[in-house]
């Protein structure tokens, strides 16, 4: 791409001398007696040995069994080790070693609100004893180290004993969507011969009731022996003899004293999957020395978390940022937030009535949020307490000035920095991040993630200022997916065939003058909706299960509130009539396969899709001549023709 860039911002926030006095940035820097950001990115994007040992002690991640060395890059930079010979089960790290020490034991771990305004707390103590009876039900079921442990479940404080529990046993948590329909569950749980899954009966949204465990059970896993059932909504719910387990039978029976299972730092802690432009999802692999670790370094340099702050990110345990958000604050000894409902319910006003009542400290949005909630007006917001809050982040979609603005001037009243944050579930967390020391711009992000040898390069693989090109990263770091699960090939594939010994990541971005860098969507075809990550060859695969459907293509185009809506072109079977019926029948085909929030805007029909020679779907162009934008070269179609059709179908 690399065409001339001009963003045109200007700076609007610098960080006072007591927030960069105050700031765990700062402290770390005085720690390793480095003068500058600019020095840090130095020392740890080329170091990067020392830069993850002080990571893991300034995070004062603690060993059974001491690692005796960082990092071993004998198998390439695409395959590295970490924490040789050492021994760690993230879950210490979490909450064993603030529940056993007095002084901390007490303090909230964990705050939840429901849509229908019931509220719960737990300390450290009491998540200890939630984490330990859920250890001690899974190895009473005969789960145990390495066996892989679904997680579909709404957002409440179960989920986060859940993660832990299965932590703890040394068995492989796999989250999942509670909002997937079946063939997206089906796939996943599949995918990694899941043996157990954690669900619920239901959850609320809007004031009405969505049922959960249904969705869960008409998806075929044979592998599936165990399925632990949260009621949560009160709705019935069919239970399999044999199999399924209410929570509230299981659980508080178990001994709140469970042993913490020995565990390799490189041992798997999760696989979390994530949808590609082809094929089916990747099962991103992360281990108990990586994920957690990344995710605490982001939280504690970017949004600047204390033990004493409370943070909340609006997500759902399926999405990277619920790991991220459990793991991150528990590493920190902080208090984190969960609320289980629809964030605008039953008025605009619930997201800042919840920042008033429980003091939020650092909110997670998405800009999709922030745009839908503007309309109502700037009182729906000032009407609230929010001296609480130090900072916004954002992630999973790109800003645009004005709903940033508003946030940053109505609602932060220009005090409070908003932290950008961009990066992906094979990253762990951040490639390029705001941060408390550094200034900002309407949209932009501060820097680079410290220890991330972030750059963007031309079509050439040659860095470039200025100009849009191709994000990637030069050197390995402790959180990076050790692959994805059982698909080598397609891991090297994905990140590593374009430039040698450079990961290229997917995403088009661009550096000004003034360093600040700028994320400007997808480079692949990978469809963003509402932040939420779609590969076009899952909805495509649905499509063309249809017995009506001979191919499909799926694009993302802008929308004014989701960031990206989906817009799919199907080729009919012969003798197959095209009708405002069939469109209805392939929508909701696709909504319940993938999920509600991922049904398709629109679907045309077309008698030919754009394909190269070989077979290859130009989705890039196809999704510019719906546009009406130039579609630029077609001269490695096979079928020019189909172009014309697909700039006239609307």
């Amino acid at each position: 791409m690399s065409e001339k860039f001009d963003f045109g911002g200007e700076i609007v926030w610098r960080p006072s001398a007591e927030q960069i006095e105050h700031s765990n940035l700062k402290r770390f820097m005085d720690e390793q007696h480095i003068a500058s950001y600019e020095e840090l990115m130095e020392r740890s994007t080329t170091d990067v040995a020392w830069f993850s040992d002080a990571i893991l002690k300034f995070l004062d991640i603690q060993f059974q069994k001491p690692y005796t060395q960082v990092v071993d890059l004998s198998g390439g930079i695409q395959r590295p080790l970490w924490c040789i010979n050492g021994e760690m089960n993230i879950t210490y790290n979490c909450v064993d070693k603030w529940a056993e020490n007095e002084a901390t034991a007490g303090k909230t771990a964990v705050i939840w609100e429901g849509e229908e305004r019931d509220t719960r707390q737990w300390t450290y103590a009491d998540l200890y004893a939630e984490v330990n009876r859920n250890a001690n039900a899974l190895r009473a079921l005969g789960l145990g180290k390495g066996d892989d442990i679904g997680i579909h479940m709404p957002m409440t404080p179960e989920i986060v004993a859940a993660v832990l529990a299965i932590a703890k046993i040394g068995a492989i948590i796999l989250p999942l969507f509670s909002g997937y329909g079946v063939g997206a569950i089906e796939a996943r749980l599949n995918g990694a011969g899941a043996k157990a899954l954690y669900t619920a009966d239901g959850f609320f949204r809007r004031g009405k009731v969505v049922p959960l465990k249904a969705t869960a059970d008409k998806a075929a896993v044979p592998t599936l022996e165990h399925v632990i059932v949260l009621q949560r909504a009160g709705n019935a719910v069919a239970m399999v003899e044999g199999r399924d387990y209410f929570y509230h039978d299981l659980i508080p029976q178990q001994d709140p004293i469970a042993p913490l299972e020995p565990t390799s730092a490189e041992d798997i802690l999760m696989i979390m999957f994530t949808s590609g432009t082809t094929g089916k999802p990747k099962g991103t692999v992360h281990t108990h020395c990586g994920f957690p670790v990344k995710a605490a370094q982001d939280m504690a340099f970017g949004t600047d978390v204390h033990p004493d702050d409370t943070i909340y990110w609006m997500s759902d345990m399926g999405w990277m940022m619920g790991p991220w958000l459990v793991f991150g604050a528990t590493l920190l000894g902080a208090s984190f937030f969960l609320y289980d409902g629809a964030p605008d319910y039953p008025a605009p006003d619930r997201l800042w009535q919840m920042a008033e009542r429980h003091k939020i400290n650092q909110m997670g949005v998405s800009p999709t949020l922030i745009r839908a909630l503007i309309q109502y007006g700037d009182e729906m917001a000032t009407k609230y307490d929010r001296s609480a809050i130090r900072c916004f982040a954002s992630t999973g979609e790109p800003w645009n000035p004005d709903p940033w603005l508003w946030l940053f001037n109505v609602v932060g009243e220009g005090r409070v920095p908003i932290i950008n944050y961009s990066g992906g579930t094979e990253i762990a967390g951040g490639i390029v991040m705001g941060n408390p020391i550094q200034p900002l711009k309407p949209a932009a992000f501060s820097a680079a993630c410290p220890g991330m040898a972030a750059d963007v390069v031309d079509e050439n693989g040659n860095s470039i200022r200025n100009a849009v090109g191709e994000l990637v990263i030069r050197a390995p770091w402790i959180g990076m997916t050790r692959g994805f699960w059982q698909d080598e090939d397609r891991y090297i594939k994905a990140y590593w065939s374009r430039f040698e010994n450079v990961w290229v990541h997917g995403d088009w971005a661009a550096i000004d003058a003034d360093g600040m860098w700028y994320i400007l969507g997808r480079s692949d075809d990978t469809i963003k909706v509402a932040g939420k990550r779609l590969g076009p060859a899952e909805v495509e695969s649905v499509l063309v299960n249809h017995t009506a459907v001979n191919a499909a293509a799926a694009i993302g185009v802008p929308h004014p509130i989701k960031g990206s809506a989906v817009v799919c072109f199907c080729v009919l079977n012969p003798n197959i009539t095209p009708s405002v019926e069939l469109k209805v029948e392939l929508k909701a085909k696709v909504a319940a396969e993938m999920g509600k929030p991922l049904q398709p805007k629109q679907i045309l029909f077309v008698s030919d899709i754009p394909k190269t020679r070989n077979g290859k779907v130009m989705r890039r162009i196809i999704r510019a001549a719906y546009l009406g934008e130039d579609p630029g070269d077609t001269s490695s179609l096979v079928n020019e023709t189909a172009v014309v059709e697909i700039q006239q179908a609307k």
